[in-house]
């Protein structure tokens, strides 16, 4: 069958379309799938380049941590969803076993792994999976929707609920509009009655983020004071900040943020290393928060509100997984607006 695998890492370059072998019959617990589309994330990118903390035990290594596709057979002891069903794929994979686990938080799961970074990916004709993994979609979605919508849409959903517990008529400054988990937070936010305010340093993505309802649209210059534009308008600081860009807005992160606030992040995507007074973190009596995709209770919670219409992801293209480098190329430079996704199967 065919899969996108790097051969080696080094950058999307190496990515290379080869034929591997199927996957086994699925086991107890398990689901074979059909995979119809993979959607693009950052992780991806990192994953190409090599994630020096996170070493490929064996190349040839199956890329993609979004996926959706078909049920074609189920192990012993699935009954949730059935040979035909079309499901989409959460890429947060836990042993299942610990009382993490047990207690249905499986990101603190000290064997927790994502398909795609730690494991072989879901970019491939056909992968098994654990059935916890998967829920069946109802309704009209699109391929590009429920492939490009889990990873986005669950990372945003804990940020914003379980993290930041973002409230009705409470404010939020979004970093970075025009990104999947930006856009999905900015739906989210909306649908939880907050007051939102986005920045870009694109205006051609500000004015499109205009249809998904922030209150404050700020273009991101270099001389912008993106603090200020908060505090003028609102007449404060932001109750909740969400910075996943790390290094260069943390400055103005801090100075965003009003007395007891909350700053959540679910990555750096431009710099890890912060500095922080933290005087400023007591006096100012701040909440930081750190947040990495979602347990298999709040994956139900989204696909279920997904299925009602809700939270549908942004596509920017849709692409064959045989021109994946050039999509990549299009996810680094951050020329996209929403989510880039790869078709597997026509």
């Amino acid at each position: 069958m065919r899969a996108l695998c790097l051969p080696a890492t080094g950058g999307p370059d190496h990515l290379a379309l080869l034929d591997i072998a199927p996957p086994a019959a699925p086991g107890p617990g398990q689901v074979r799938i059909a995979i119809h589309a993979v959607g693009l994330n950052h992780l991806d990118l990192w994953v190409a380049e090599g994630l020096p903390n996170v070493p490929i035990a064996e190349f040839p290594f199956v890329v993609g941590t979004d996926a959706t596709g078909e049920i074609l057979d189920v192990g012993p002891g699935v009954a949730h969803v059935a040979p035909g069903d079309r499901v989409v794929i959460n890429a947060g994979s836990s042993c299942g076993e610990c009382e993490a686990c047990r207690s249905e938080r499986e990101v603190f799961c000290r064997h927790f792994k994502v398909y795609g970074e730690h494991r072989p990916g879901l970019a491939a004709e056909q992968v098994v999976v654990a059935a916890i993994n998967v829920r069946r979609i109802d309704g009209d979605w699109s391929r590009a929707e429920a492939a490009a919508f889990t990873l986005a849409t669950l990372t945003a959903w804990r940020m914003l609920t379980t993290r930041a517990a973002l409230q009705a008529n409470e404010t939020i400054l979004l970093w970075g509009i025009g990104g999947g988990v930006a856009l999905q937070a900015l739906q989210i936010a909306r649908h939880l009655g907050a007051r939102v305010a986005v920045t870009s340093r694109s205006a051609d993505k500000l004015e499109r983020a205009r249809a998904f309802g922030p209150e404050l649209l700020i273009h991101h210059t270099d001389h912008e004071d993106v603090a200020r534009r908060v505090k003028d308008h609102w007449g404060h600081g932001a109750d909740v900040v969400v910075d996943s860009i790390g290094e260069p807005t943390w400055p103005m992160t801090q100075r965003a943020i009003r007395p007891g606030g909350r700053m959540v992040t679910c990555g750096a995507t431009a710099g890890a290393h912060l500095d922080l007074d933290v005087r400023r973190l007591f006096w100012f009596q701040w909440s930081l928060l750190g947040s990495t995709m979602g347990t298999s209770v709040e994956f139900a919670e989204v696909v279920e509100l997904g299925n009602r219409g809700l939270f549908r992801p942004q596509i920017d293209a849709m692409v064959p997984l045989a021109d994946a480098a050039e999509a990549y190329r299009r996810l680094s430079a951050g020329a996209q607006f929403g989510k880039i996704v790869l078709e597997v199967t026509s």
